[in-house]
């Protein structure tokens, strides 16, 4: 793309101006105080500068702004780590990868760490962590968030063991601090409004397409209006972000409350969101600071109205001749299409009936208690022990309702509840030695510990209730209650040698069992994950050290194993059974008798275990005015866990096994700058940059060259995917036909290259043609302070991604002739004209590549302005400010490269304040 060239033929004159300015401004630099940061490694810190493996640190001030959940604070800060929007919908929170993840079909997002108590990682059917919420880290509140550190490489994450694979994130709250009490109010009131709609033809338009290319059916169906559905459903949506923290000291008692509420309306009408946040830390030490005690308590209450799932889709399609209402008061007056006389029960349904006769409600709260307790040994001082308990409650509850007056509910009122209910309970505990060894020029630090974790989720059984009104008929239908368990036990060690300042030796193994591979004996149960690491501070050596401007050069060495185990469900290995539901019932007599089935399992499945190799150089210049980094990384996956067809005759047609491995490899590069730095500005400049490329290079299935399997679902066709596994191609690659062309450019309908020469075309001539893993993922961010103005901005590009747009693809003319009902067509489906849906052409693969400002803030300190120790800041913000895309759909960042429908991201627009007393 343009757009791009021009960026990379600026960036390195824009990079030298700096340099230059640094250079000027090197007397400022040499009389300030430097203050070494610190990083959390895992069980422990360590100063910046002593860090063997590749680990990122973001802290509060460099987080973007607007975030209302914990990973949109990171988003674009960290080389190698891809943070994707569910979704627009507050609260739907983002997946996250880094380094590609190393997973096929297990769970491939990093394992999260808040406040030292590993998060529940495990998925419910219908993908949310806890039912009623979509994101089970909206429940926590972004501004209580002091520090975010991402573990990337095995020799860092390793020691986290079986959970490891797809990295770590460390997340450290806020605490108090002695001294004064502090108060800190912030308020934002923000407007959301969406970035477009789908290029669908409009009422005019779509006449013509009917009246040209129609049948006398079709035409005589169309109707007389103009009526843009997707007006119809989205709305400018107001929110508002409140919070208060108290913090200070009472008698050597640090401590820090925070109170925080959000309220957001979703873009899609009816979409609703709020959250009620409360925090408390305490931090004090006693025994003349021998004991130190960190307690924390988080709790959260989110309500949330789901808008219909449906009606994105439905306003893309809907035929926009047709009104929003008609008489008829079956359907709430809401036009319906009607087959004599009745509801069309196969056509699509009104978008803003949907929205509005359709009530899917949850409210959900968390409870997060825990203490901390650390002890520096009195007969040993080198020796701390360090006492971690833990307690994680959440419970979701909610209904799905639909009104009998709508083409949903056909003359029927529906009620479904459910409820959910998640524990995680946590006991670790671990001492660590430190003693520096001056004879020998050596410090040691010795660490070992043990994990035990408890994870449980239970639903109570339940029932659901159709009524219908017209025949006054009530029926209900119950469904189960479940609960499952997952245990995990861990022992763990680590060492690290530091050597005369300049050696760095690490070493750490964790010894994991998870009851999830217990098959009914321990043969599986447990996994042994070792890593190790070497770091070489260059810049010590008598040769650099004469060198005054350079500050940091440091090679580091990587070499790890990590595990995973997070697969579907709680007991895959294990053998077991499942009491049957109404539709599965066995008559006897007159009564309906509910029947155990057996449930497909896997006796042999077994950890994914990925293998890490990382060499990465630190390089800092002028007292760190200018630092960064480069990383090279390879991850051997093996064991790999896919949800695969099996042979029939057995309990299921697909289990879960494991099936093969996978590579990953790329390089990373990081810089900060500080072009200016004095008494009334600073300027401070981050960029970075990561590629990296996937391939499958085995699986254990693979009897045949050309075994696949099948992933990527789309609509049009039940049952269908456009993606694949294959060996030698990336995961998730598109396998499509390939499309030929006319002399215009044109696609020719059904016409597709005939790959394998046999004159016959079928699947076998279906191709690889690109795959969701992008060429280069870049990040750009800067702050400038002048006096009391701030502005800052942040930028994304994503180079080389490539989207299958199912919203095109599932247009054609054949709603002409074979639907008894009119649906509205994607733009280029109508240029196209193929004869019925094209599915499987590449034309619908498309370059998805783009570039864009997430965050744009400008922002006043007003100073004391009500006197001493007072500060009041006010700001506006503006987030998802542009998108430069060749795609022609509305957003090509899309989770899972499949653009169907989704709910699209808003651009949000924000005034607010931050007052200080």
């Amino acid at each position: 793309m343009r757009n791009y060239r021009t960026v990379l033929k600026i960036a390195p004159a824009f990079l030298l101006a700096g340099t230059m300015m640094i250079n000027a401004q090197q007397d400022s630099t040499t009389r300030e105080k430097k203050i070494e940061e610190v990083v959390l490694i895992g069980y422990g810190q360590r100063k910046k500068s002593d860090l063997t493996g590749s680990i990122v640190s973001v802290s509060s001030k460099d987080f973007n702004g607007g975030a209302t959940s914990p990973e949109q604070l990171i988003q674009g800060k960290a080389p190698g780590v891809a943070i994707t929007g569910n979704g627009g919908a507050p609260g739907s929170g983002s997946s996250i990868r880094i380094r590609g993840g190393a997973s096929l079909n297990a769970n491939s997002a990093p394992l999260v760490v808040i406040d030292g108590v590993p998060q529940d990682m495990s998925k419910n059917e219908d993908g949310t962590s806890i039912r009623g919420a979509s994101d089970p880290l909206a429940l926590i509140n972004p501004n209580d968030i002091e520090s975010v550190d991402i573990l990337k490489d095995a020799s860092a994450a390793a020691i986290y063991g079986n959970r490891a694979s797809n990295g770590v994130i460390l997340i450290t709250t806020k605490k108090g601090a002695a001294g004064k009490v502090k108060v800190n109010l912030s308020t934002v009131a923000s407007v959301s409004t969406r970035m477009g709609n789908v290029d669908v033809l409009n009422g005019d338009e779509y006449r013509t397409f009917v009246n040209t290319y129609g049948p006398n059916a079709a035409k005589a169906l169309l109707g007389t209006h103009n009526t843009d559905w997707q007006d119809l459903i989205y709305q400018e949506a107001w929110g508002t972000d409140n919070n208060l923290a108290v913090s200070g000291g009472i008698k050597g008692l640090p401590y820090r409350v925070s109170l925080g509420y959000n309220e957001q309306n979703g873009i899609v009408r009816t979409n609703e969101f709020r959250r009620t946040s409360l925090a408390v830390n305490l931090s004090p030490k006693f025994l003349n600071n021998h004991l130190s005690v960190n307690a924390n308590f988080k709790g959260s209450f989110t309500d949330n109205r789901f808008p219909n799932g449906g009606a994105i889709n439905n306003a893309i399609y809907f035929d926009p001749t047709q009104p929003v209402y008609m008489d008829d008061p079956r359907f709430g007056n809401y036009f319906e299409w009607l087959n004599n006389g009745s509801l069309n029960t196969v056509s699509n349904r009104n978008p803003v009936s949907l929205l509005y006769n359709t009530r899917n409600i949850s409210s959900v709260y968390r409870l997060m208690p825990s203490i901390q307790l650390d002890y520096k040994l009195h007969f040993l001082p080198e020796m701390r022990w360090n006492v971690n308990l833990a307690y994680d409650y959440s419970k979701g509850y909610g209904s799905n309702q639909t009104s009998p007056y709508s083409g949903a509910g056909n003359g029927s009122y529906s009620y479904s509840p459910y409820e959910q209910e998640k524990k995680n309970k946590l006991f670790e505990t671990y001492l660590n030695y430190v003693k520096t060894i001056s004879s020998i020029n050596t410090n040691v630090d010795l660490m070992a510990g043990h994990s035990y974790q408890d994870f449980s989720s239970a639903s109570p059984a339940g029932e659901s209730l159709l009524f219908n009104t017209n025949t006054g008929e009530t029926r209900l239908t119950p469904f189960n209650a479940y609960e499952d368990q997952l245990t995990l036990l861990s022992f763990y060690g680590r060492a690290i040698f530091t050597i005369a300042n300049k050696y760095i030796l690490t070493g750490s193994i964790r010894r994991d069992g998870s009851s999830r591979f217990y098959n009914g004996t321990t043969d599986n149960l447990w996994g042994n994950f070792p890593a190790f690491a070497f770091a070489w501070k260059i810049n010590e050596e008598g040769m650099f050290r004469d060198i005054s401007n350079l500050s940091t050069l440091k090679l580091r060495l990587g070499y790890g194993l990590t595990g995973q185990q997070e697969v579907a469900g709680m007991y895959p290995a294990y053998s077991r059974y499942k009491i049957s539901e109404e539709t599965a019932q066995y008559l006897f007599g007159n009564i309906f008798y509910p029947m155990y089935r057996p449930e497909q399992y896997n006796p042999d499945l077994t950890w994914e275990k990925t293998l890490t190799k990382n060499i990465g150089l630190d390089f800092g210049f002028f007292s760190n005015r200018i630092n960064g980094s480069i990383d090279l990384f390879q991850k051997d996956t093996s064991d790999l866990i896919a949800y695969v067809p099996v042979p029939a005759g057995g309990l299921s047609n697909y289990n879960t096994k494991n099936v093969g491995d996978m590579t990953n490899k790329g390089i990373e590069f990081t810089l900060n700058l500080t072009p200016v730095k004095n008494d009334n500005t600073t300027w401070d400049i981050n960029f970075n940059a990561t590629h990296y490329t996937s391939e499958i290079t085995s699986l254990s299935d693979a009897v045949a060259a050309d075994f696949k399997i099948p992933v990527g679902g789309i609509s049009g066709a039940v049952g269908q995917n456009i993606q694949a596994h294959s060996v030698g191609r990336a995961p998730y690659s598109f396998y499509v036909f390939r499309q030929l062309y006319d002399n215009s450019g044109k696609p020719v309908p059904g016409a597709y290259v005939d790959t394998n020469g046999d004159g016959v075309l079928n699947d076998m001539d279906k191709y690889f043609y690109k795959s969701s893993t992008p060429d280069a993922l870049l990040g750009f961010s800067t702050k400038v302070t002048y006096k009391k103005w701030d502005f800052s901005t942040a930028l994304r590009a994503v180079i080389g991604n490539y989207v299958y747009n199912n919203a095109a693809s599932n247009s054609s003319l054949a709603s002409l002739t074979t639907n008894d009902y009119l649906q509205n067509i994607y733009r280029t489906a109508a240029d196209y004209r193929f004869g019925n849906i094209q599915l499987w052409s590449d034309a619908f693969v498309e370059d998805a590549s783009f570039l864009r400002m997430d965050n744009l803030t400008v922002g006043h300190n007003f100073g004391e302005v009500f006197g001493d120790r007072t500060n009041l800041r006010v700001y506006g913000m503006a987030q998802n400010v542009f998108v430069i895309s060749d795609y022609s759909g509305v957003d090509p960042e899309i989770f899972g490269n499949i653009d169907n429908g989704f709910y699209q991201r808003p651009k949000v627009y924000s005034l607010g304040l931050n007052f200080q007393f």
